[in-house]
């Protein structure tokens, strides 16, 4: 038998003792506030936000002060693009689960292939952040795995002032970021580049070049041949 010697033992309290105890210290539990219509956060539907649209005047002076951030310290034209560029890339990584979400049941399969990404890309991800579909896909007859998509009116070119001597500048980057971020979260790895592709009818004409990795085409090809 282990010793005793050296601790003094503590009383034990009695039933009543303990449940007086209990009942003194404790509390009501704190029930949910909610308001008149007696509904909470929780009852809020995720997508009810669906065609809610941003106040362009917000969203010119926050991009206007990110193309301020991304300005400093920067060496040249092509790196203030690369830093837009790295702005928009978790915003689309983020945004790919999010609109497989909200599409319906039947459609909401992560694109695997080139051609359904790039619909993807010009439909869904274009209407969530414009709202409406981008203007054109195109194939490149040069090399087989670049691809165009065109914004004859980038929202994000509308509220920025160039000057002369950055007339090569497109702001436009950080939604190549975007869509670079997008591609990588299905498992397609490309580089997408912003370019100045302005007509006379659309002076303000952005292209958006997506160059997938060789492994993406090789992959492609195979699994056409498999049809």
């Amino acid at each position: 038998m282990a010793s005793t010697q050296g601790f003094n033992s503590l009383p034990q309290p009695t039933s009543g003792t303990a449940s007086q105890q209990l009942s003194g210290t404790q509390r009501a539990p704190q029930q949910l506030r909610t308001p008149a219509n007696r509904k909470t956060i929780y009852d809020r539907n995720l997508n009810r936000t669906r065609t809610a649209e941003l106040s362009r005047a917000s969203f010119a002076y926050l991009f206007g002060e990110m193309v301020s951030y991304a300005q400093r310290r920067v060496t040249g034209i092509q790196d203030l693009e690369r830093r837009l560029n790295e702005q928009g890339y978790p915003l689309g990584l983020r945004l790919l689960p999010l609109l497989l979400y909200r599409e319906p049941p039947r459609t909401s399969v992560r694109p695997n292939r080139i051609l359904p990404l790039l619909q993807f890309i010009h439909g869904p991800l274009w209407r969530q952040l414009f709202g409406r579909t981008a203007d054109a896909i195109e194939h490149s007859s040069s090399a087989n795995n670049e691809y165009m998509i065109s914004d004859n009116e980038p929202l994000v070119n509308q509220y920025i002032s160039v000057p002369k001597e950055m007339n090569q500048l497109n702001c436009a980057a950080y939604v190549a970021g975007i869509i670079e971020g997008v591609c990588d979260g299905c498992g397609l790895k490309a580089a997408v580049s912003a370019h100045n592709g302005g007509t006379e009818m659309w002076p303000g004409k952005t292209v958006f070049l997506i160059r997938f990795e060789e492994g993406v085409v090789e992959r492609e090809g195979l699994l056409e041949a498999k049809r």
